[in-house]
């Protein structure tokens, strides 16, 4: 009996946290408030603190959720590529418009980045950790791994492309934002070689 009233409640903080992780995507940290979050999840308000000890607990459960969907999704990838070509599927599916439009799904560091200073401690944790991780699985699909200057490509192919999605989910003309998109994605398959 015991047994399954545990694992009711952690399938519950489950789909609390996966609601939380797609409202963060969506609407950012402060427009994500604990009552549509519950509210998403199916349930009462009320019920919150018997699965999290606060808000900022909750917020880094969902960046934590939601950065592990970012790496996973390209590690799927790499995992479906064959191996020199890695890389370059890594870029065409985060610099794709599917991307672009798939926000409460996609990349949580482009949708948050700009919101993460002025987070708690373990709220910028748990995205940092994330980060590094996919700066890391960049570093390895690259062709020069364990080279010098490996690890700072990678940094800066993140950080493109990051940039990139940042501003192609900005702008409200669709052509300028297919021509960011297809600007990085050749600019970052020409340094890549």
């Amino acid at each position: 009996m015991r047994r399954a009233a545990s694992r009711s409640k952690q399938a519950t903080h489950e789909r609390i946290v996966e609601a939380a992780a797609r409202a963060i995507r969506r609407s950012g940290y402060d427009g994500t408030g604990v009552a549509d979050i519950m509210k998403d999840a199916g349930l009462t308000h009320g019920g919150f603190y018997a699965h999290f000890r606060s808000r900022e607990a909750m917020l880094a459960e969902a960046a934590d959720r939601a950065g592990g969907e970012s790496v996973a999704m390209m590690a799927r990838i790499v995992a479906a590529s064959p191996p020199r070509r890695a890389l370059h599927a890594m870029m065409q599916a985060y610099l794709s418009k599917a991307h672009v439009e798939g926000v409460e799904t996609g990349c949580a560091t482009a949708a948050l980045g700009s919101e993460m200073p002025r987070q708690a401690p373990e709220v910028r944790r748990a995205a940092t950790r994330r980060i590094k991780e996919m700066i890391d699985l960049v570093a390895r699909q690259s062709p020069d791994w364990g080279q010098p200057g490996a690890h700072e490509r990678a940094l800066v192919t993140v950080a493109t492309m990051v940039g990139t999605l940042v501003l192609a989910r900005a702008v409200d003309d669709p052509k300028l934002s297919d021509a960011l998109l297809n600007a990085a994605l050749k600019h970052l398959t020409l340094t890549q070689v």
